[in-house]
This record gives C-alpha cells, sequence and structure tokens, in this order.
C-alpha cells in the first residue's frame, strides 16, 4: 500500500470538523459536556482548527473510571473538545487505511460488527470439527507505542497528520496494571505501552496493530477459516493437531508484537460442544445468550426497577435499553428468555 500524504488539510477542514461534532455527540446530546460545547459550537470548531493548524493542540488528562463487564476493566474517557478531534481524525485516515484491513476482522468498522462475526462463525462452523478460539491478554494496555507508530508511518506520509497521531498516542500510556485497590498487578517494561478503552481512536489502532498479524494467518500460514473481533480470534479445521501447532506459532509471531495469548482462554475446541463468542454460545443448530450476558441484564433490570421507583430514570430511558438489549439477542434462539426476564420486571411508582 502506498503511503498517504497531503491528509492534514483534510482532517481541519471546517466541513470535516463540524462533521466530527455532529459523530461526536450522537447518544450524548443531553450530557452537559456536550450542551456546553453546543453553546458556542462555531468558536469551539474554529478553536480546534487553531489548535490543530498552529499545532498548540496538547490532549486533555483523561477521566478514568472502572467498569465490571462482568470483569473489571480501566475506562478512560477523554473530554468532549478530545472527542471531537478523535473524530476529525478518523473521519479521514480510516475509510483510506480501512482498505488494508482483511475482510474477516469485525470490530469498529462500518457494516461489520458483533452480528456479522456470528453470522461468519456459523457459516464456518458447519465445515469444521474443530475451532481454535482465542484472545489476547490485556490488548489494550499492552499495545507498544513504538510498534503502533511504527505500523502507523507505513501506512501515512503526511508529516503534520503524523504530529496529530503521536500526541493521541503519547497521551496515555500505562507502564503497570492496577486493579481497583490500586495494587500493582505487575511491573512492565520502561517502553511506553496502552492505549485507553473507550476512546474512537483506541478503536481503529486496535484493528491496525493487529493487521499484519490478520495478513500472516491468510497469507502466510494459508488460514481460510479465520475470524478476528479486536483482540478475541477464532480459526478453524478438522485436524486437531494442526491446530494446537498453530497456535504455538501464533504464540511466537505476537511476542514479536509485544503480545501474548491468555493462557486460560485460548485452546482448541470441538465445534460440536458450543462454544461462547462474541456474547453468545454457538451450537451447530442453535444460538443462546450467554449466562453471563444474561445474569447482567437481569441485574440492569432490576436496578432500572429501583431507579424509575425513586424518580431517577424515565420510562423511555428504560424503554432505549430494552430494546437495545433485545437487538441484540433477538439473533438467538432467546423468545422464551425474553418472556421469562420481561415478566419478571415490573416498573412501578408504588
Amino acid at each position: 500500500m502506498k503511503r498517504i500524504n497531503n491528509l492534514y488539510p483534510k482532517i481541519i477542514s471546517f466541513e470535516n470538523v463540524l462533521k466530527a461534532t455532529q459523530k461526536a455527540r450522537k447518544g450524548k446530546r443531553y450530557k452537559y459536556s456536550t450542551a456546553i460545547f453546543e453553546l458556542h459550537l462555531e468558536n469551539n470548531i474554529f478553536k480546534i482548527i487553531d489548535a490543530l493548524k498552529n499545532k498548540t493542540y496538547k490532549p486533555s488528562p483523561y477521566k478514568d473510571f472502572f467498569i465490571y463487564d462482568p470483569k473489571t476493566r480501566l475506562i478512560s474517557a477523554a473530554t468532549y473538545f478530545d472527542r471531537v478531534i478523535h473524530h476529525a481524525l478518523i473521519n479521514v485516515i480510516e475509510p483510506l487505511i480501512g482498505r488494508s484491513f482483511i475482510y474477516d476482522t469485525y470490530a469498529c468498522i462500518k457494516g461489520k460488527g458483533t452480528h456479522k462475526a456470528v453470522e461468519r462463525y456459523k457459516e464456518f462452523q458447519k465445515k469444521n470439527k474443530y475451532v481454535l478460539k482465542a484472545d489476547i491478554r490485556k490488548y489494550f494496555l499492552n499495545i507498544d507505542h513504538g510498534i503502533l507508530y511504527d505500523k502507523v508511518k507505513r501506512k501515512i506520509k503526511c508529516q503534520d497528520t503524523l504530529w496529530l497521531i503521536r500526541e493521541i498516542i503519547n497521551s496515555y500510556h500505562c507502564n503497570a496494571e492496577i486493579d481497583p485497590s490500586g495494587n500493582d498487578l505487575f511491573s512492565a517494561p520502561s517502553r511506553k505501552k496502552g492505549i485507553p478503552i473507550g476512546n474512537l481512536t483506541s478503536q481503529f489502532f486496535a484493528n491496525l496493530y493487529l493487521n499484519d498479524f490478520d495478513h500472516f494467518i491468510k497469507e502466510v500460514m494459508k488460514v481460510f477459516f479465520y475470524i478476528r473481533y479486536c483482540d478475541d480470534f477464532v480459526i478453524f479445521g478438522n485436524n486437531k493437531e494442526w491446530l494446537n501447532n498453530l497456535k504455538k506459532t501464533i504464540e511466537e509471531y505476537l511476542g514479536t508484537e509485544r503480545l501474548e495469548l491468555h493462557s486460560n482462554k485460548s485452546r482448541v475446541y470441538q465445534t460440536s460442544d458450543g462454544i461462547d463468542f462474541l456474547g453468545y454460545r454457538i451450537f451447530p443448530d442453535y444460538l443462546r445468550v450467554r449466562k453471563s450476558v444474561v445474569r447482567r441484564y437481569r441485574r440492569k433490570l432490576e436496578k432500572m426497577c429501583l431507579g424509575y421507583k425513586s424518580g431517577k430514570i424515565t420510562l423511555p430511558e428504560i424503554n432505549s435499553s430494552i430494546q437495545s438489549w433485545i437487538g441484540h439477542v433477538k439473533h438467538a434462539d432467546s423468545y422464551n428468555l425474553r418472556k421469562r426476564l420481561f415478566s419478571d420486571a415490573i416498573f412501578s411508582k408504588s
């Protein structure tokens, strides 16, 4: 792929930054930070353009918080001003660099997503007895800044765009993993690593970082039945020994990217056993919602019932949540599950 030049004028154009504000406010229209930005929209757009044009832009500190989904994850949220800039960058570079991504990568790509990946899984499952299911240990926290930037430079020639990408990459790093109590889980090397979970740019960088790995699997190892969704991937085959040997090759390759497979979650299964993948348990003839997904949403329904009773949440907000969840689980054989789950949820002010 030829390195791309002359991107920066497109990134900092008024039209592109305006489009970025429209994307950034999607689903966040009623948040305070959105309202403040929108109150002086034109002035704020010109502030962004001037900061990028004059290279005075410095990303603000992130707001950190933990979620439990079900495992503990540290989310680092960028300010609204920064999020607009992230959208402005991705608006321009993603359509160009995304052309180099393989067909069977599905995370955070327009026209792809969880349900497309599951459909592809079901298609591959019919032709294979075994599947290597794997995920990468603490992927976002272990993305190496130097390796990531080298991958970006192989795609982009525009020096101004590279400056902006460096600013975003260097705005965050995690050289030690911590748990919510503040304890170090392990000490990391001196090289800077880690990108924040939750950033739009992080989703794009996460896809780019494993793009070489995707091509290695497809073109060097000649694997046809391969699907990747961010740091989760599956490889199908009819020879169990071949899949186990391939796993060793993958571990060696990922080591060169300063990554490692999660030892407890990476192994070869029989496809007939039903495999957990992307929130579903996938069997050859039917699809179930994972039990952990059901448990989490049952707890959420209970909280929404209490929230409605106390006036902290409205019926439209509840309906939006329910419709979103139904949109996910309706792809599985879940009619009786939905009927049972929602019959137990009673929204009442009394």
